[in-house]
């Protein structure tokens, strides 16, 4: 098949020909958000760094992937050193791999490269147990207090927060981080402390929620504050069947 002209750009690369290969060590880096409904707060979990380099520096939790240990497997692996939580979600984020992310790879240091495939975590706040032992710090921190984080990490979390906002519009993962029964209004607090507080008004979020079927009321009612006592909801996952692999606006 012929090809018109215009239908593909000139892409020029300039390749040096003497350049040694990339001596590559590749890490796995977690991103680990988790929602404090009760304060509206988007959270994400930090450790401060106990060896060279950024000694003393709050990064995130991390390591290096082990000889006939798979990516996932580092994933997780990280995540039961630094946490215990029974429910989360967990999906690899991006790969960052820019020449000047890590100072270990200047000329005069180790002389190799080091690549970063994050992992976006989410889990539920009030089951998630710190784990202290093996580290000098490790903290939850509001999105907004985040200080400079070690390498890139500042911009992993960065693209980890566009991940977790694009989720929520259009799959059930806040589900992932809620009680198994829960109000409307908590479900609306979730996604006002994530997408911020205009994103929707209460009486619209709560019509086009109950609209989309999936919810089914337990029959059960709480009292929490003032007014009325509020139906308990459940995730309905058979009902999310049908909609799975269709693009759905989710709120």
């Amino acid at each position: 098949m012929s090809e018109k002209r215009g239908d593909r750009k000139a892409v020029t690369v300039k390749i040096a020909s003497d350049a040694a290969l990339a001596d590559f060590k590749v890490g796995v880096d977690n991103v680990i958000f988790s929602v404090d409904i009760a304060q509206g707060r988007v959270l994400v979990l930090l450790v401060m760094r106990d060896d060279d380099p950024s000694i003393g520096q709050w990064s995130l939790p991390g390591t290096l992937v082990r000889q006939g240990e798979s990516l996932e497997d580092a994933a997780y692996r990280v995540l039961a050193e630094k946490i215990r939580v029974n429910n989360l979600y967990l999906e690899q984020l991006y790969t960052f791999g820019g020449p000047d992310r890590d100072p270990r790879e200047a000329p005069d240091s180790y002389n190799e490269r080091y690549l970063s495939v994050s992992y976006f975590a989410l889990v539920r706040y009030d089951e998630a147990q710190l784990i202290a032992e093996g580290v000098n710090g490790i903290a939850w921190y509001p999105l907004n207090t985040v200080p400079d984080l070690a390498f890139d990490h500042d911009r992993i979390v960065e693209y980890g927060y566009r991940r977790l906002r694009n989720k929520l519009e259009y799959s059930p993962v806040a589900f992932e981080v809620l009680p198994d029964r829960f109000t409307l209004n908590e479900l609306f607090q979730l996604y006002t402390a994530v997408l911020g507080e205009n994103f929707s008004d209460y009486s619209n979020f709560r019509t086009r929620v109950l609209k989309l079927g999936i919810l089914g009321d337990t029959g059960e009612k709480v009292s929490r504050g003032a007014g009325r006592p509020a139906s308990l909801y459940q995730f309905d996952r058979e009902a999310f069947a049908p909609f799975k692999d269709k693009p759905m606006v989710f709120i």
